[in-house]
This record gives C-alpha cells, sequence and structure tokens, in this order.
C-alpha cells in the first residue's frame, strides 16, 4: 500500500507561483509511475504530469507544458509540480496519484493511490 500525502495549494493571482509537495509513505516507490491531476467543478479529473521514479522522465499535458514542471526527490520520498505562470484555468483541486506499471499512463482510472487532494485557486 502507498498512501499518498498533498499540501502547497492555495490562492495565488494570475501570473503567480505555487510549489505542491506530495509526500509518499507505505512503501518505496521504485518502479512507480507518479502523477498529478487536476479537477475543476464539473469536469473530469484530467492529467498534468507524470515522473517516473526511478528514470526521472517526465510527460506533461499540453496545457501546462512550458509552465509546470514536475520532480521528486528520492530521499525525502516526495513529488513536486512547480506550477509557475498560473491562469484562472488552472484552479482546480489537485491530486496526486501513484501506480506501480511500466509506461505511461494519462487517464485517472490507471492509476491505484491517491492522495485526498489540494485546492488551487487563480484568481485574475
Amino acid at each position: 500500500q502507498v498512501q499518498l500525502a498533498e499540501s502547497g495549494g492555495g490562492l495565488v493571482q494570475a501570473g503567480g507561483s505555487l510549489r505542491l509537495s506530495c509526500a509518499a509513505s507505505g512503501r518505496t516507490l521504485s518502479g512507480y509511475l507518479m502523477g498529478w491531476f487536476r479537477q475543476a467543478p464539473g469536469k473530469e479529473r484530467e492529467f498534468v504530469a507524470g515522473i517516473r521514479w526511478i528514470a526521472g522522465t517526465t510527460h506533461y499535458a499540453d496545457s501546462v507544458k512550458g509552465r509546470f514542471t514536475i520532480s521528486r526527490d528520492n530521499v525525502k520520498n516526495t513529488v513536486y509540480l512547480q506550477m509557475n505562470s498560473l491562469k484562472p484555468e488552472d484552479t482546480a483541486v489537485y491530486y496526486c496519484a501513484a501506480d506501480l506499471r511500466t509506461g505511461w499512463a494519462t487517464t485517472a482510472n490507471q492509476y491505484d493511490y491517491w492522495g485526498q487532494g489540494t485546492q488551487v485557486t487563480v484568481s485574475s
């Protein structure tokens, strides 16, 4: 079992930055694919970014490419999402997810473990 806990959300003005953290516990994340998703009111949960734990290779949704950066700290067992140049349309609850798999996964139902989410609100 993997437990995930997000933090770092908040209210920020358009153009600002936030860094989200996802602390993992329960087992080593070697072999896991880690993902960040977001869900705005009335919308489906959508993929934002992913990182393979061992290789560190990354994958981004087109809507955040060039603005968001996903990274991980092997010692702290933590995944980060650095969000720059934030826009009002980035407002959502952001979730961290994990799945033991090879390859990439960009749909929510492909991930087994989820955090509780953290709210990000970007004002115009």
